[in-house]
């Protein structure tokens, strides 16, 4: 069974259309912006639909988006507090 990091990862890369980066190419705990993944506002837009529309949680506003898209870590601990799980 696929991890929420993993599950995660893959929806990055889906949802971005990353066609030269790997799941295993992805650090959990690396940045996702700038840094790291160097995404930008327009990736953060997609992701942020990406991740309602399959987890079915929502990033109510922008303060809330840049602690949940920090990292993939981040990002897997969000979507599991809002599920409850």
């Amino acid at each position: 069974m696929e991890t929420l990091e993993e599950e995660i990862k893959r929806l990055i890369i889906e949802a971005l259309v990353l066609e030269d980066v790997t799941p295993a190419e992805i650090d959990h705990e690396a940045a996702l912006f700038v840094e790291g993944l160097g995404l930008d506002s327009i990736d953060a837009l997609e992701l942020v639909l990406g991740i309602e529309q399959a987890f079915g949680v929502k990033i109510e506003d922008e303060e809330m988006g840049e602690q949940a898209l920090s990292s993939v870590n981040a990002l897997a601990a969000f979507v599991a507090a809002k599920r409850g799980g």
